[in-house]
């Protein structure tokens, strides 16, 4: 499943010339918790969240404890006393291309701890994707999770026939594979990349090969020997 298929598209956006209050009506009035700060060429420039906002409920910063301040607590007292969006965003964006799997989206939040990705086609924005919408696509049939497998996976990537090579079969969001591919590290990729398929739970690999990719390259170098 790709970024594209559960992103938001009509994505409201603001000025890094706009004030604060401006931004809480707005995540008040539309039922939202952050969105993109974009400049004059619709380039992202940042995000601007709830969590931002609330560094002004903290009240201005004493200044006796500035000169003592570390470059984090610094950029923490800017978004305390902030009155444009532009010092109270957080930046660099931490984006997403449209065309990524929702599995590289999860580690990116993760990673980065933040809730939303502006989603880019290029230098374009394109859409928006937050963790409700990752939930969102956790929450699918074993149809849908079965369909994924069969089509991305293992006919897309690896050429195979499923249900003729590979047999997938999905109960409650549990994968079993039975079948038989090249080699072992086809097996285990697809083991892998099963697992990260959205709504996968557990994944059972009944898989064989027909070579080990390992002993195939020690016949070639046995191969090379007798040269």
């Amino acid at each position: 499943m790709r970024v594209e298929q559960i992103m938001t598209r009509d994505v409201l956006t603001i000025g890094p010339e706009a004030e604060v209050r401006d931004v809480a009506r707005i995540f008040v009035a539309s039922g939202i918790s952050g969105m993109p700060v974009c400049g004059a060429q619709r380039e992202v420039v940042g995000i601007i969240s709830e969590g931002d906002i609330l560094f002004k409920e903290r009240g201005p910063a004493k200044r006796k404890r500035l000169s003592r301040l570390s470059a984090r607590a610094t950029k923490q007292a800017t978004k305390t006393n902030a009155i444009k969006v532009l010092d109270a965003m957080t930046s660099p964006a931490i984006t997403v291309s449209w065309y990524c799997s929702v599995a590289e989206a999860a580690r990116l939040m993760s990673e980065y701890g933040v809730n939303r990705l502006p989603v880019m086609k290029g230098e374009e924005l394109v859409g928006i994707v937050t963790r409700t919408d990752l939930v969102r696509a956790f929450v699918r049939s074993d149809a849908e999770i079965r369909e994924e497998i069969e089509e991305d996976l293992i006919r897309r990537t690896f050429w195979l026939e499923a249900p003729d090579v590979v047999v997938v079969e999905v109960e409650r969001g549990a994968v079993r594979l039975i079948g038989r591919v090249d080699n072992r590290g086809d097996a285990e990729l697809l083991e892998r990349l099963t697992a990260r398929v959205p709504g996968v739970v557990s994944v059972q690999a009944d898989l064989t090969w027909r070579a080990d990719h390992t002993t195939r390259e020690a016949m070639r170098e046995i191969d090379r020997s007798l040269v």
